[in-house]
């Protein structure tokens, strides 16, 4: 692993791997740069790969006090980093944090953008209490109930799947994670307090939504993209909100037939 200064001081931790035109990869919620080992092994021969461990997971630091902004700020240091156009790819909450960077970032090439998190007006009661349930039982120590909480009453995983996740390896890191998804949930719809500001992203963009995810994805990628002028959608078939595990090498052909097609 190798490591960068965010701006305000915080270490934050990223693999390299593959050789071609950088790729950053940015993970979602409760996970670290590992998220994309299924994918990685299709993305290498075409990229030189940056898997980063946003700041409170894995090798990354973290800061007394979160908010959003920081997440931008880390994304952005680390794309600065790295010599020549880059090309980002964001997932869930990482989406948001790409989109909270991109207009920061000078090297930027394109973008992928796979199911940003919901916006304000998609917030709810239901989902407050469920957020304040998740603090409680963080403070009981019950981290690995906080995580299944995510998947099942937020994300709407299918109870087999749910049940398959508790026994890969990464189940321990996602459960040590777990302080780290209250504090995003309560801030995911901040990447986008003004949406006109969108409209400041020109470089080329592309939406992945998966054909099984959840309603208010779809709501929300279709409305960003109307904002996003150089954008577009594509549906993963049969996928949900995980395709780099679920589907990884067709996940991975339509990142690299987006980054790889002359415009």
């Amino acid at each position: 692993m190798h490591t960068i200064l965010s701006a305000d001081q915080t270490v934050i931790a990223y693999e390299r791997t593959g050789a071609g035109t950088p790729l950053l990869l940015v993970h979602g919620t409760n996970a670290n740069h590992t998220q994309w080992n299924l994918a990685l092994p299709y993305l290498n021969p075409h990229f030189t790969v940056y898997t980063m461990d946003r700041r409170g997971r894995g090798q990354s630091g973290d800061a007394p006090d979160y908010a959003i902004q920081r997440e931008f700020e880390d994304v952005a240091a680390l794309a600065e980093s790295i010599d020549g156009p880059v090309d980002i790819l964001g997932h869930s909450f990482g989406a948001a944090c790409v989109l909270g960077a991109a207009q920061h970032i000078p090297n930027l090439r394109r973008l992928l953008l796979y199911e940003p998190p919901m916006l304000q007006e998609q917030q709810s009661p239901q989902r407050t209490a469920l957020l304040d349930r998740m603090e409680q039982l963080l403070a009981q120590g019950e981290n690995a109930q906080v995580v299944i909480m995510l998947l099942r009453d937020l994300l709407n995983v299918p109870q087999p799947m749910l049940d398959r996740i508790q026994t890969v390896p990464n189940w321990t890191n996602q459960v040590a994670a777990a302080h780290t998804i209250p504090r995003e949930l309560r801030q995911s719809h901040c990447y986008a307090p003004n949406l006109a500001d969108l409209k400041r992203i020109t470089v080329p963009t592309q939406f992945l939504l998966g054909e099984q995810s959840p309603a208010f994805f779809r709501q929300t990628t279709e409305k960003l993209q109307a904002h996003v002028p150089d954008s577009q959608i594509t549906v993963l078939p049969g996928q949900q909100h995980s395709a780099m595990l679920t589907a990884p090498e067709a996940f991975a052909a339509e990142v690299v037939k987006f980054l790889t097609t002359l415009t």
